[in-house]
């Protein structure tokens, strides 16, 4: 931001007498970097459900599969992953996770065939063939089919 002011603190602001970080944090051993090779690293995007049971049907008309499901206690909200071949998805009871209603885009070769499936259409934008599709709770799949 050219021209933009540096911050400053509040008139009459004064750090306190012990500011700044103590002597232990700068000599303790940092933690060393991952190996980007020793991991597949990923972006996961977690949806709200409202039953994971009833969201994992539905997303196995999409091709996914679960691949495991957990809860603190056998009466807790559940949190599950699916899987279809690179894409995973967590799947979540959880209230205080993420909002219902999100919108997720996923790249996906068969775009046709999946519209097919839910009686759809793609439409065809300048970079991909793409269908938006709606769960049980109302996520938004942006599915796309990048143009060749």
């Amino acid at each position: 931001m050219a021209g933009a002011e540096p911050l400053r603190p509040p008139r009459g602001h004064r750090p306190p007498a012990s500011a700044g970080p103590p002597p232990s944090a700068t000599t303790a051993a940092r933690p060393e970097r991952c190996d980007a090779g020793a991991m597949d690293e990923d972006v996961i995007p977690v949806l709200r459900v409202e039953a994971a049971d009833v969201a994992v049907k539905w997303y196995r008309l999409l091709g996914f599969t679960p691949q495991w499901e957990h809860r603190f206690e056998p009466h807790l909200p559940a949190f599950v992953e699916v899987v279809r071949g690179q894409v995973r998805l967590f799947l979540s009871e959880h209230e205080a996770d993420v909002r219902p209603g999100s919108l997720i885009y996923l790249r996906m070769e068969d775009v046709d065939a999946i519209a097919a499936e839910f009686g759809m259409r793609p439409e065809t934008t300048p970079w991909a063939r793409e269908v938006e599709l709606r769960d049980p709770d109302g996520n938004r799949l942006r599915i796309g089919t990048p143009l060749a």
